[in-house]
């Protein structure tokens, strides 16, 4: 029985899953120490393993598929799947996963992973044939970025980020929107996203929807922010300089 040759078609791994094959725990994880011992599986931490590539000398996992399997409700998030989408403005090291079980944050082949709480499993799908990865859709992933700016990213990474995104459904949009039942969140969305409206497929319809659900309270956009200039239409006080998108859009004052 050639264990590694079983466990190379799994990317992520437990001593469970070889446990299959001896149906006794001692003996499974003999197993995976002899691979070790041989430089063919790589612990990511406890009780995650993964086999080592013969082509690359690398993980045969990568950090996405590490990131879906850290529990059992884990699913990529914010900008780690901007990155897994091509959009991200930038290479991130730091890998952002959301879950309903807590996890200490912890590193692996260059890259560290950290914990966030998941709020509600809206919008998290399982792309086929991606070898098991849990991610947030484009439109989850919009709005996650968008209402955790100043935790994940900061202002104008997320600016960047979100530019470079094209073709969402505002119906799903606005379903995840809902989902989260902020204010702020809306007021971000309205301000932030109108100047790529035509890259995203935003109608008008959808910024009256986000504009209805601002209230009356008055926020800063983001807290980098050290002077602004205040945007009546989505009551925010906003950077006083415009910021220019890569696809030539510019984030201002404009009304809808």
């Amino acid at each position: 029985m050639d264990v590694y040759t079983a466990m190379a078609k799994i990317p992520v791994f437990s001593v469970c899953d070889v446990d299959q094959y001896y149906n006794n725990i001692g003996s499974s994880r003999s197993a995976i120490k002899r691979l070790m011992a041989y430089h063919k599986v790589m612990k990511i931490r406890n009780n995650m393993y993964t086999c080592v590539s013969a082509q690359t000398g690398g993980p045969i996992a990568n950090r996405f598929q590490i990131a879906s399997n850290i529990t059992e409700t884990s699913y990529i998030s914010h900008h780690s799947a901007m990155d897994y989408y091509g959009t991200a403005d930038q290479v991130y090291y730091d890998v952002y996963v959301s879950s309903e079980t807590k996890f200490n944050d912890f590193e692996f082949d260059g890259y560290t992973y950290h914990y966030v709480p998941s709020p509600f499993s809206e919008g998290v799908e399982s792309p086929e044939f991606s070898g098991g990865i849990r991610i947030t859709s484009r439109e989850r992933t919009v709005a996650d970025c968008l209402k955790d700016m100043d935790k994940i990213g900061g202002y104008e990474e997320v600016v960047a980020d979100l530019s470079a995104m094209i073709g969402i459904d505002e119906n799903k949009l606005l379903i995840i929107l809902k989902a989260y039942d902020n204010q702020f969140l809306y007021q971000k969305a309205g301000y932030l996203l109108w100047p790529i409206r035509d890259s995203l497929g935003l109608s008008r319809d959808f910024f009256e929807s986000c504009r209805s659900k601002i209230g009356n309270s008055k926020r800063y956009l983001s807290r980098d922010i050290k002077k602004g200039t205040y945007n009546n239409e989505w009551k925010l006080v906003v950077p006083a300089r415009k910021y220019t998108e890569k696809n030539g859009g510019v984030i201002s004052n404009a009304s809808i």
